[in-house]
C-alpha cells in the first residue's frame, strides 16, 4: 500500500477565483490560488508543501539558470458533468518525468510522490477546473537545479514544483504548417525525448521566423539531412495516408507523447491499420499531391487534436481537405473528449480521480 504523502498546507487569505474571467483564458497566463513545492537535498525529497501561488526567492547563481538543468511536464485535469474532477493519465507523465530527469543528470521522483502531489494541489484548487466545453485545468510539474555554483557539474540540490492554469483550447483554428529544412530541434544522441527547457528555447528562433512567414507551426525533420519527419512544434504529428494511421516512431529525438499513445491505442482497438516508423517528407508531400493524404494533425496534451490545413515544403503549399470532413481525427477527438469529461466508459482506467 502506498504511503500517503505528508504535505504541509498553507492556504491563501485571498482567493483570486472570483476575479478571474473564465470566458477569457489565454493559455498559460492565468494561475490558480496555490502551488506545490518540494526540495531535494542530502539525497532525498523533503519539505512537501502546498502554498499560495507567488514568487520564490532564489540565488542568481543557481545552476539551472546557467547550465540548463531544468525540465517540465504537461497534464490536464477535467471536470465531469457530475462535478467529479479527474486527471488524465498522470502515471504516463510520471514515467516520462523520470526519463527527463535521468537524461539531465537530475534526481528521479517516485511515481507516488508525483501523482499525490498533483492530486493534492488540484484537490485544493478544484474550483479552478473549468466547467466549459473544451476547457480544462492545465497542470505544469517541473524541476530545476538550485545549487548556487558557477561550475559545469550536476547540482546537488533541486526544487520540484506544480503550477495550475485554467485553460481554453490551445489552438483555435486549423493550422498552416511548414516543414523545416534547415534548423534542427534535436539530433541523435541529444535530448529530444526529454521535456528539457533547452529544447524549447532552441526552437523559438526558427518558430519565430516561420510565424513571420505566416505559418502557425513547424514540422521538424531529422538533423542529418532533413528527409524524415519527427515532430510538430507543440505536439507529435500524425497522418492518415491511404487509410493507414502513420506517425514517426519514438527515438531519442522524438517525445513519447501521452496523447500520441492514447490515439494509437484507440486506433488499434477500432481496427485501423497503424504504422509507427520513419516517415519520409517525400511520401507525405506525394500523398498531399495525389490526395492519398487524407488527414494530418498534431496530438498533444496542450493541443489535444490540432488539425493541419496545409503543409508547405520548399516554397510549395499543399492544401488538405476540410478538417470537419475528416473521419478519423474527428472521431478520435470526440472519443478523447468523451473519456476525459466522463461521458464515455473509461475502459483503460485513464482517468485518475481527485477524491
Amino acid at each position: 500500500m502506498t504511503e500517503t504523502l505528508d504535505i504541509k498546507i498553507t492556504k491563501t487569505n485571498h482567493s483570486r477565483l472570483h476575479e478571474t474571467d473564465f470566458n477569457n483564458l489565454p493559455f498559460g497566463k492565468t494561475f490558480s490560488d496555490h502551488m506545490f513545492v518540494a526540495d531535494y537535498a542530502d539525497g532525498e525529497w523533503k519539505n512537501f508543501q502546498i502554498v499560495p501561488y507567488g514568487e520564490i526567492g532564489l540565488s542568481p547563481a543557481i545552476s539551472s539558470l546557467h547550465y540548463g538543468q531544468s525540465f517540465f511536464e504537461g497534464i490536464k485535469a477535467y471536470k465531469h458533468e457530475d462535478g467529479q474532477v479527474t486527471i488524465f493519465r498522470p502515471d504516463k507523465n510520471a514515467i516520462r518525468f523520470n526519463k527527463s530527469a535521468e537524461r539531465l543528470c537530475m534526481p528521479t521522483l517516485p511515481e507516488e510522490i508525483f501523482i499525490q502531489s498533483i492530486a493534492a494541489v488540484v484537490d485544493i484548487d478544484r474550483d479552478w477546473v473549468p466547467s466549459k466545453a473544451n476547457h480544462a485545468l492545465y497542470i505544469r510539474p517541473f524541476m530545476f537545479a538550485t545549487d548556487p555554483f558557477l561550475g559545469v557539474a550536476p547540482s546537488s540540490t533541486y526544487k520540484y514544483m506544480v503550477l495550475l492554469c485554467p485553460v481554453g483550447p490551445y489552438f483555435s483554428k486549423t493550422l498552416r504548417v511548414k516543414i523545416e529544412t534547415f534548423y534542427t530541434r534535436s539530433a541523435e544522441g541529444g535530448m529530444g525525448y526529454a521535456k528539457s527547457s533547452g529544447n524549447y528555447g532552441g526552437s523559438m528562433y526558427p518558430a519565430k521566423k516561420a510565424t513571420e512567414e505566416g505559418f502557425d507551426q513547424l514540422i521538424w525533420t531529422d538533423a542529418k539531412d532533413h528527409q524524415y519527419i519527427e515532430e510538430m512544434g507543440a505536439a507529435n504529428v500524425m497522418f492518415v495516408l491511404d487509410g493507414t494511421l502513420i506517425t514517426p516512431s519514438t527515438r531519442d529525438t522524438i517525445l513519447d507523447g501521452v496523447t500520441r499513445d492514447t490515439v494509437l491505442t484507440l486506433a488499434r482497438e477500432w481496427g485501423m491499420p497503424v504504422e509507427e516508423r520513419r516517415v519520409s517528407v517525400a511520401e507525405i508531400i506525394e500523398g498531399a499531391k495525389t490526395g492519398k493524404l487524407q488527414d494530418a494533425f498534431g496530438a498533444g496534451t496542450a493541443a489535444t487534436i490540432a488539425a493541419v490545413g496545409s503543409i508547405s515544403h520548399n516554397g510549395e503549399e499543399y492544401f488538405l481537405s476540410d478538417p470537419k470532413t475528416r473521419e478519423f481525427s474527428q472521431k478520435v477527438l470526440r472519443e478523447l473528449d468523451s473519456i476525459k469529461y466522463g461521458r464515455a466508459t473509461d475502459a483503460h482506467g485513464w482517468n485518475y480521480p481527485v477524491l
